[in-house]
Formats: C-alpha cells, sequence, structure tokens
C-alpha cells in the first residue's frame, strides 16, 4: 500500500496464474478484488491461464472461467486483461521447455553425448 510513486496512471501490475477448480471461482475473484480495495491500491491484475504440461499438477481454467473472472475483477473498476497463452501446442509456453529439458537424467544425457561423439568417429 505503500508502493512509491503508485497512482492510477502508474498501477501496480499483479500477475494471476488461473488454476482450474484451485483459484478461479467467482469467490476468489470477489477476494481478489476485497483485498485490492482494502489495501486501496492502484492495480492491475493480468490473468495468465496455465500452461500445463505432462505429468501437471494443475490444469488451464475453461476460457468461460477466466471470462467470468475477468468480469468480477473488471465490474469491480480494475483492469482484468487475459493474456494469450503462447507456445501451449508445443510444450514452449512459460516453463515448460525447463520443465521438458529436467526430464532427462544426467546418465541419459551423458549416453546421449557419448553417442554423439561416436557417430562424429
Amino acid at each position: 500500500a505503500d508502493y512509491p510513486g503508485a497512482n492510477n496512471a502508474r498501477r501496480i501490475t499483479f500477475e494471476y496464474v488461473m488454476l482450474k477448480d484451485k483459484n478461479d471461482s467467482d469467490a476468489e475473484a470477489h477476494e481478489l478484488v476485497r483485498l485490492i480495495r482494502k489495501y486501496k491500491l492502484p492495480a492491475k491484475v493480468n490473468l495468465i491461464p496455465f500452461n500445463p504440461w505432462p505429468g501437471a499438477p494443475y490444469d488451464t481454467s475453461t476460457p468461460e472461467r477466466v471470462r467470468a473472472f475477468s468480469n468480477i475483477v473488471f465490474e469491480a473498476g480494475i483492469s482484468a486483461p487475459v493474456r494469450t497463452p503462447r507456445g501451449r501446442d508445443i510444450d514452449a509456453a512459460c516453463g515448460q521447455l525447463k520443465t521438458a529439458s529436467e526430464k532427462k537424467s544426467r546418465a541419459e544425457l551423458d549416453r546421449q553425448a557419448e553417442e554423439k561423439l561416436a557417430a562424429l568417429g
């Protein structure tokens, strides 16, 4: 609440990752609005649909649920744009490339390197 220089022209931006059935209900949208109002924050909330990967413990909120959440926040006078997910089709969205690379064990990576060296000569 004491952020220096915060005003309606210089709003504080919150990044809100939407997780299906975890934090995407109408009740959570109203609670978010309540907290922003309680602390009198000049705020903007970027709504980010979760980008799942194989084995992820969460799922993406439906487009309808994200829209309903956004509408509640927006109707309270707080900007709540929805980020367009990119790279989801090739598991290249935020955090997914790192996750894919961590799935290989050190032994597997060493074996692949040895195979490449052997193929070169």
